[in-house]
């Protein structure tokens, strides 16, 4: 009968049934604690602690870090980061990229067969020549300097424009100036062991060695000038260094095939062109 009773209650009429939970002692059996509950009671209960559960771990994963373990969680703020990243990379990438193009130019200038004075700079190259005339104004000369002031004779702008360039070094010119036998310098005699100096202030663009030239270091100055040094013995500045006017670059020597005893060979050149060092500085 009672069963039959039980079949006939609704879920509803179910749930709210009440029941006795006890707690007893395993070995006396002595009642500990009782506790009346009811299906919808320990429903409730059930939910509410799953829903408490549930809101700790979003909190935990949208304001602590655990979140970054979490594979395919989209950061919007780290998203955004990264894709500034990538875009600074890329500028970097094409900035190394016009530098390495620049610098294969003047290192085919310096080793091949090809007559120079034909060699004309890309726009890009031109940029990398111009160096900001702020930055070598800023950097001051080096006292103390055999300076001399010359005007620009070879430039198309008129005599109006003037280099302050130092001596590399002071001697005598056994050859001179001849472009028309792709010598595109001066080879200038002095002492051995001679200190070769920068004409200007300057970042170094090339410091090797080859087999033509020998050690070679060359300098890119402000207003798209660029100095080249030859057949030394050693070189004391790298790629990359900054270098005042009249700063040591180098000692005289005798290196490289093209060379036939201790000189320098000392070129000039201006907007991608090699002009004649002896219209500007008296050595």
């Amino acid at each position: 009968m009672a069963s039959d009773l039980d079949h006939k209650k609704s879920f509803k009429d179910r749930l709210q049934d009440k029941y006795r939970l006890v707690i007893l002692n395993n070995e006396n059996f002595q009642e500990i604690s009782s506790h009346r509950l009811s299906l919808l009671n320990l429903y409730i209960i059930l939910s509410s602690v799953i829903v408490v559960l549930s809101a700790l771990l979003v909190l935990l994963i949208v304001f602590t870090p655990v979140k970054k373990l979490i594979p395919g969680y989209a950061d919007t703020g780290s998203t955004t980061e990264i894709i500034e990243l990538n875009k600074q990379l890329d500028e970097i990438i094409k900035e190394k990229d016009a530098q390495e193009v620049y610098l294969a130019s003047f290192r085919k200038m310096l080793t091949s067969g090809e007559d120079a004075t034909d060699y004309t700079p890309t726009e890009e190259e031109k940029l990398r020549l111009a160096i900001s005339e702020a930055e070598i104004k800023n950097a001051g000369l080096v006292s103390n300097s055999p300076i001399v002031n010359l005007p620009k004779k070879e430039v198309a702008q008129g005599a109006n424009n003037y280099f302050d360039l130092v001596k590399p070094v002071s001697g005598s010119v056994s050859a001179a100036f001849m472009p028309e036998k792709k010598h595109n310098g001066v080879d200038i005699l002095a002492p051995a062991n001679t200190a070769v100096k920068s004409v200007l202030d300057g970042h170094v663009i090339i410091s090797a060695w080859n087999i033509d030239t020998g050690n070679t270091i060359g300098v890119q100055h402000a207003d798209n000038v660029v100095s080249f040094y030859k057949h030394n013995s050693a070189l004391l500045k790298e790629e990359g260094n900054f270098v005042k006017a009249g700063e040591a670059l180098a000692i005289i020597g005798n290196s490289g095939t093209l060379s036939d005893g201790p000189h320098l060979h000392f070129e000039l050149w201006i907007d991608g062109s090699p002009v004649n060092p002896e219209n500007f500085i008296k050595f």
